[in-house]
């Protein structure tokens, strides 16, 4: 994986997260009305813990926000350029670290459906599902959860 870093998103980022989620070739075909018009706002990225992963040149690799009030992961996006350097993980992990720092016990995650995986592999388990909330989603979404702080923390081993 090529040298990352993971820094606090700012408001004048919110244009270049707007722009990786639209162009996410996740969300094309069945899942492209959730993110229909959907904006990232200078006021999101302030009431929300917003980080980026970029590379060494400065370059979005991708990004995620916790929302504390809700203990959800809201927003998860990895550029289609990086899919498969591990910029996911290196994300889901700092996360999860934000979420012990602020004293959270669990997270949770409504997942695109073909992202499941992903976050089942990052140590998230499935609790449920959320039904369809039409017309934007037409489609049952799983939902998960993430013990923080994780099993392997407790113990020192990671």
């Amino acid at each position: 994986m090529q040298p990352l870093k993971i820094r606090r998103a700012a408001e004048h980022d919110a244009a270049a997260l707007t722009a990786l989620i639209q162009e996410s070739s996740a969300y094309q075909g069945t899942y492209a009305t959730v993110i229909s018009g959907y904006r990232v706002t200078p006021d999101y990225i302030g009431r929300n813990l917003v980080f980026c992963a970029v590379d060494s040149r400065g370059e979005l690799l991708g990004f995620y926000s916790l929302v504390l009030d809700l203990a959800e992961l809201d927003l998860a996006f990895v550029s289609d350029a990086a899919q498969g350097m591990g910029v996911g993980r290196v994300l889901m992990e700092h996360m999860l670290d934000q979420a012990d720092q602020a004293g959270l016990t669990q997270v949770r995650v409504v997942s695109n459906p073909p992202a499941e995986q992903f976050y089942r592999r990052m140590g998230a388990e499935r609790v449920g599902t959320v039904p369809a909330s039409p017309p934007k989603v037409t489609w049952v979404r799983p939902e998960l959860r993430f013990t923080v702080p994780r099993p392997a923390d407790v113990t020192g081993v990671r």
